[in-house]
């Protein structure tokens, strides 16, 4: 109360935001396998996701053909949104990421509705994870994959050597 009140002059001034801001929901739409786990677990049922099947030709020779979800709408209505963030969080493929983005005013609520090409956009503004703790233990899933990597290495040796021979 003795102290002076402070005007942040916004739009002329923009604000310092925290380094992990939550402002807007962005999307990688490589990732997104349409397993539609995030439409189902929104409280507010603002993500519209639309979706065909194709059909893929066989890995092998003599092989069967298989079928993935093809991603055709993927739409997050912003103007339902109360930014919870459980969409980001169940999502087993990360391909939803909090950007900091918070300047996406509309004149028109109808136009809060954004698109896959507008979310994919602002995909681009997401901030690196933060840096692990060199203290802590590697993640299981490099272990595993680092294993693999090197077993398939020395079974090449192997092949090269037994050919040599």
């Amino acid at each position: 109360m003795t102290r002076r009140a402070h005007t942040a002059r916004y739009p002329d001034v923009q604000p310092e935001l925290a380094p992990r801001t939550r402002g807007v929901i962005g999307l990688f739409e490589e990732n997104c396998t349409v397993c539609m786990l995030c439409a189902r677990e929104c409280p507010d049922w603002c993500i519209y996701i639309d979706s065909h099947k194709e059909t893929l030709p066989p890995a092998a020779p003599g092989g069967r053909e298989r079928s993935r979800n093809v991603l055709d709408r993927f739409a997050i209505d912003f103007a339902l949104c109360m930014y919870c963030g459980i969409c980001v969080e169940v999502c087993p493929f990360d391909a939803l990421f909090w950007s900091p983005e918070f300047e996406y005013a509309e004149t028109d609520i109808r136009e809060l509705t954004h698109e896959r090409d507008r979310l994919r956009e602002w995909m681009w503004t997401v901030p690196e994870p933060p840096a692990l703790d060199p203290a802590a233990e590697e993640p299981k899933e490099l272990t595993a994959a680092r294993k693999t990597a090197e077993k398939a290495q020395q079974a090449q040796q192997a092949e090269k050597r037994e050919a040599q021979e």
